[in-house]
């Protein structure tokens, strides 16, 4: 899971990350309006309130969010889909929702995403040219919040330079497929039974 303040470039790492083999981006539904070059099923899953009530009830979602007044949330359809195929799922998500998934899925890897600085990640949000001054302001001040939870993550990456942050995030999929855990008893069974 994939997380930090709104202009950090989570979008553009995890899109890159998705584009290698055997990698699925897990698409959001939300409640707000798309932006400027945002496609449907891929960006994110659009839907009215209604629809989205109704998706909740039936416990259609790994985790649910308001954010900014529009709901967010994660479908829970195709992440499992993706995960009995044997594919690593990248769920770029805000923080409550992170602290939600990783609740009921306590093997899930979180990654905090920053900006170099502060006044980086202002300038960026407005160079979007979406937000109006107060949207922007807005989301200025849910950053300390956001921030407050850095202890919650696995990992903190940097995004001051998009290749190494890219880099970062390669790095730590490699590592976590080398860790040993829970699985480590299933694995010396594995291949003692190969020993004969």
């Amino acid at each position: 899971m994939v997380s930090g303040p709104s202009g950090t470039g989570k979008g553009a790492i995890c899109a890159r990350l998705a584009a290698q083999t055997n990698v699925m981006l897990s698409v959001s539904m939300t409640t707000r309006e798309p932006r400027e070059n945002e496609v449907e099923g891929t960006s994110y899953y659009f839907v009215d309130k209604e629809r989205f009530r109704s998706i909740l009830a039936e416990d259609g979602l790994f985790e649910h969010a308001e954010v900014y007044g529009e709901y967010y949330g994660t479908p829970k359809s195709h992440v499992l889909a993706s995960l009995e195929e044997g594919k690593d799922v990248i769920l770029e998500i805000e923080v409550k929702g992170a602290m939600q998934i990783k609740e009921s899925m306590p093997e899930a890897i979180l990654v905090f995403i920053l900006p170099p600085s502060h006044d980086e990640l202002k300038r960026r949000i407005e160079g979007r040219g979406t937000e109006t001054p107060e949207r922007i302001a807005r989301r200025m001040e849910r950053v300390s919040m956001e921030i407050a939870q850095i202890d919650k993550y696995d990992y903190l990456v940097v995004n001051d330079d998009l290749e190494c942050a890219i880099g970062d995030m390669q790095a730590i999929m490699r590592s976590e497929k080398l860790r040993v855990g829970i699985d480590a008893e299933e694995i010396i069974n594995k291949y003692r039974a190969n020993e004969n």
